[in-house]
């Protein structure tokens, strides 16, 4: 074993793709490198917003989430692209693969980032000798850039892993949390959203040393069970294991879309509902699974948020009886206020082959007759496109981009092992 490779704990990996969809478009097209790159849903549309962007557009302000409009106007000549699914499916595949190459302990956590356990790597070298060959393949091999954090743990690595992009290689040992994690603002925590940073910022917590030092006992009663998790973090401690497995769990399956334009207008709201719960419903039926409960999301023009849920005394998973739902909790909540977003969400799900439910004749005979139909409607979608039997743009899947294809990539990762 190399004396520079711990003999004790464990070693983990965080390797997350340095602007990922740009940097695939890149290395599929090299007259976009260096040049200022957005990868950004249909920028005909106010919903198109910025999912990623190169270095070279961050560096004039551009920023994931940014409106394009905003962007175009920090970086006039800035390059558009709407996202290629299929070419960003193929590089992330080939990632986890070198990925795999060293040790069966990967686990993928969205399209571009993974944790691996290379505690029984030594015979490979030294950590950093490993990062770094790591980095060289994905460099070589795809011309595609990453930077790895290296921890004891996943949060740590986590956290390392943001410290020095792109293509760095960071380091983040227990013994150094005071000087270089504790220092940083709370809301650069992984873990910490807006809301919780700011309920944080209320009792005077203003960087992840002061939640650190803070009394577990009084985070636990702002925050509840999430306070004490944070608290254990912050001071280094997280005892997940890297689980190969894990990219099969999932909560919820969800879909939420920005309209064209604020409206107040029943048939585009009620069109727009429809099209998110066909959606919902064809996840649901390509995972198997099936829901006991609903939520909806409602952003109004102003970007006030409300989500409301409805737990059911049935499971659903056909669209017509999502959309029932979906519309019924809309129209008990809408304030009649103009509608920016809308959003569709089934939870509480359990797989089919596991449901003891027993359903009565009518039932049955009905989703009988109609599985040979979801099945036919299925396969013609993935030969020729989604959506191809709706004709309203509103719905096209091309123009807007959601977390849907993160969770339908993590699965389809899974069936493949």
């Amino acid at each position: 074993m190399s004396k520079r490779f711990p003999t004790k704990g464990r070693i983990i990996f965080h390797v997350d793709m340095n602007s990922f969809y740009a940097s695939v478009e890149a290395a599929y097209n090299p007259d976009l490198k260096g040049k200022p790159l957005a990868i950004a849903g249909n920028p005909e549309e106010r919903k198109g917003i910025v999912v990623t962007s190169s270095y070279e557009a961050r560096a004039k302000g551009v920023k994931t989430t940014m409106p394009l409009w905003q962007a175009r106007k920090l970086c006039p000549n800035l390059i558009v692209m709407t996202p290629n699914f299929p070419r960003y499916r193929e590089a992330s595949s080939n990632m986890f693969q070198i990925l795999a190459d060293i040790t069966p302990y990967v686990q993928p956590v969205s399209i571009d980032e993974g944790y691996m356990d290379i505690t029984e790597c030594a015979h490979l070298g030294t950590p950093i000798e490993i990062a770094e060959s790591i980095q060289k393949r994905l460099k070589n091999e795809l011309d595609l850039p990453c930077s790895i954090g290296i921890a004891p743990n996943k949060f740590l690595a986590k956290m390392a892993s943001d410290m020095k992009k792109p293509l760095g290689i960071t380091v983040l040992r227990k013994r150094e949390l005071s000087t270089k994690l504790w220092p940083l603002p709370i809301h650069e925590m992984y873990g910490v959203g807006e809301k919780t940073a700011q309920k944080l910022r209320n009792i005077h917590i203003e960087t992840i040393g002061d939640l650190a030092n803070t009394d577990v006992y009084e985070l636990k009663a702002l925050l509840g069970i999430n306070g004490e998790r944070l608290h254990s973090r912050a001071n280094g401690y997280d005892p997940r294991p890297v689980d190969p497995e894990a990219v099969s769990d999932f909560k919820s399956i969800g879909n939420s879309q920005t309209l064209p334009y604020d409206t107040t207008d029943e048939r585009e709201i009620e069109k727009l509902l429809a099209s998110l719960s066909e959606k919902v419903a064809n996840r649901m039926r390509r995972k198997g699974v099936v829901a006991e409960n609903i939520q909806i999301s409602i952003r109004y023009f102003d970007r006030k948020t409300i989500t409301r849920s409805k737990q059911l005394s049935d499971y659903v998973e056909i669209s017509e009886d999502i959309f029932l739902i979906a519309k019924e909790m809309f129209h008990a909540n809408w304030n009649q206020k103009a509608i920016r977003l809308l959003g569709v969400t089934a939870t509480n799900l359990v797989e089919k082959d596991e449901l003891t439910q027993q359903l009565d004749l009518f039932t049955y005979e009905n989703e009988a007759k109609n599985e040979k139909l979801y099945e036919a409607v299925d396969k013609l979608n993935e030969k020729y496109g989604k959506n191809l039997f709706v004709k309203s743009k509103v719905t096209d899947d091309t123009d807007f981009i959601s977390t849907s294809f993160q969770k339908d990539y993590l699965d389809d990762f899974k069936k493949k092992k």
